[in-house]
């Protein structure tokens, strides 16, 4: 009697890879954040025909503007993000919701909204930390007003056409976002500035 066996790809084998050749070597090494990327597959939350991408150092496009960003953003954000238990959270989501996968875990409560809600949404400060799942132009009043004083917003910001890795604090109302690192970003074009005019 024959047994069929499947040849499926091992994706845990690939998941350590990823943490060991991309996110290790990036100085990516806190245990909070290689335990959940190893744990969320990130085949999941891609269509079939982009399987074999999963675990590539670079972003995935999607349709409709979505991406699955490059294992390396994910890393460094959740780095910088430092989520805690008592953590409520806001996710603007890159159309997959991987990121809100790797972030549920950790926090006390999230909420995942589109970039196209979150450039128009209003709230009242009811959150401790915001991510974006991509690179901004503007941080929409709209969106930081969601933020409660004294929280925190991760993000990748688009700055002289190159996407940097940013994070800021809700002071006295105000959010000032600083960029920390260059770093290869998916655009979220729901957040870009108006173009102004120019002259010949």
């Amino acid at each position: 009697m024959s047994t069929m066996t499947t040849t499926l790809p091992d994706t845990q084998i690939a998941r350590r890879a990823m943490i060991d050749s991309q996110l290790r070597t990036s100085g990516v090494n806190e245990e909070y954040v290689l335990a959940r990327m190893l744990a969320v597959p990130r085949e999941e939350f891609l269509p079939a025909a982009k399987l074999a991408q999963a675990y590539t150092d670079r972003a995935i496009a999607l349709g409709e503007g979505g991406h699955l960003a490059a294992p390396l953003f994910y890393g460094k954000l959740l780095l910088e993000a430092a989520p805690a238990p008592d953590t409520r959270v806001l996710v603007v989501s890159g159309g997959t919701g991987y990121l809100a996968a790797l972030l549920r875990p950790l926090v006390a409560s999230l909420t995942e909204i589109t970039a196209a809600d979150a450039a128009t949404a209003s709230g009242t400060g009811s959150f401790d930390l915001i991510v974006i799942d991509g690179a901004i132009e503007q941080l929409p009043d709209t969106l930081a007003a969601q933020l409660a004083e004294n929280g925190r917003i991760v993000t990748g910001l688009v700055l002289r056409q190159v996407t940097r890795l940013a994070a800021g604090r809700k002071i006295a109302g105000a959010v000032n976002l600083q960029p920390i690192e260059d770093l290869g970003i998916p655009v979220l074009h729901a957040f870009d500035a108006p173009k102004g005019w120019t002259f010949a």
